[in-house]
């Protein structure tokens, strides 16, 4: 019994520790994700600690655990603060509703997806993971949806874009890998506000596709810096491979001067859909200080192994009102910038629709 509780114990100091270390490889920013089941791993020993009068050490070990994996995933629980408030404008003219679905490119559930935009009165329905299948059966919305931007794909980062509203100044980029596009545009909403819009999926740090989170980062980065001195009012939104609380999220999000609506109203775990005790937010949106928020919500099941994301903004008429987001510092500077020279990338090949 000391043994295997010795044993636990250490293994999560280790799984804790690990995510410190700012390389790259799968194996260590893969333990940014389980943050809430490292949690409740992490009460499970210290109990077990506390019940077998182990040595004080392990007892503080666990405690100090949980309490660091607590500090990253409290403020996607109702206990935090709100970083955006809710609208209370009623202009349908400054309302936008945006569905983000990573459709699990052999999944031939579309009818599901479908059903959902109607349901939802989407403005933007934007797909990730899909391919020419997908196309073919999303053509039936455009005729809610006229305005598209379409980058069949079946590497399973095909990427799609439908629009209720005009979009200008589109662009397709394939910011650091060749198979791995974006989406760039300026919507015009019916008030006559533009927004720009950048539709993101970067490839996830795993065994199986990189094996380090290097890609991921840069664009994430190069995205952020592109858009953190534009006054224009900004969404980013799509699969981002990585969780709400992870270091380079929160780096993403420094550096950008983005929001994050899901603060203070809860995680919207959209990634694993067919395990409940696997689930985490991969699924993405952020937006600068001009919006407030209307509604957000996890959509039901579209045969993906991901829920799509529902968000409901609206744009405010004055853009003067900060919200409570992260600030940067000198050395997320300094990290941002080793990662983008690690690529030897610029933010200059991000488009800025509308400059």
């Amino acid at each position: 019994m000391v043994d295997a509780l010795t044993f636990l114990t250490l293994f999560l100091v280790i799984v804790t520790l690990l995510p410190l270390w700012r390389h790259p490889h799968w194996l260590v920013r893969g333990w940014d994700f389980p943050r809430l089941q490292l949690a409740v791993f992490a009460l499970f020993v210290l109990m077990a600690n506390v019940f077998a009068h182990a040595h004080w050490l392990a007892i503080v070990a666990c405690f100090v655990c949980l309490g660091w994996q607590l500090w990253w995933i409290l403020p996607y629980t109702r206990l935090w603060r709100l970083e955006v408030k809710t609208a209370k404008g009623q202009d349908s003219q400054r309302r936008l509703r945006i569905i983000t679905a990573n459709v699990l490119t052999p999944n031939r559930q579309a009818n599901k997806l479908i059903t959902l935009v109607h349901q939802f009165q989407a403005d933007v329905l934007v797909t990730l993971e899909s391919d020419d299948w997908w196309q073919s059966q999303l053509e039936t919305l455009e005729t809610q949806l006229p305005y598209t931007m379409k980058c069949p794909l079946d590497n399973l980062y095909g990427m799609h874009v439908y629009a209720r509203f005009p979009l200008e100044d589109t662009s397709v980029e394939f910011l650091i890998e060749d198979d791995v596009p974006s989406m760039h545009a300026l919507l015009v909403l019916p008030c006559g506000e533009k927004i720009r819009m950048h539709f993101l999926h970067p490839a996830p740090p795993s065994p199986t596709e990189n094996p380090a989170s290097a890609e991921r980062d840069a664009e994430l980065i190069l995205v952020a810096r592109s858009v953190s001195d534009s006054a224009q009012p900004i969404i980013v939104t799509g699969d981002l491979n990585d969780v709400a609380w992870s270091s380079t999220t929160r780096l993403f999000r420094k550096i950008s001067g983005l929001l994050d609506p899901r603060v203070g109203r809860g995680m919207f775990n959209t990634f694993h859909a067919d395990y409940p005790f696997l689930r985490w937010p991969l699924d993405h949106i952020f937006h600068s200080h001009h919006f407030r928020l209307r509604q957000i919500q996890r959509l039901p099941s579209i045969g993906s192994d991901h829920f799509a994301l529902f968000t409901e903004l609206y744009l405010e008429p004055s853009a003067a009102q900060k919200e409570n987001g992260l600030q940067a510092e000198a050395e997320d500077d300094a990290w941002a910038e080793e990662i983008i020279q690690e690529q030897n990338v610029s933010d200059e090949k991000v488009p800025r629709p509308g400059q």
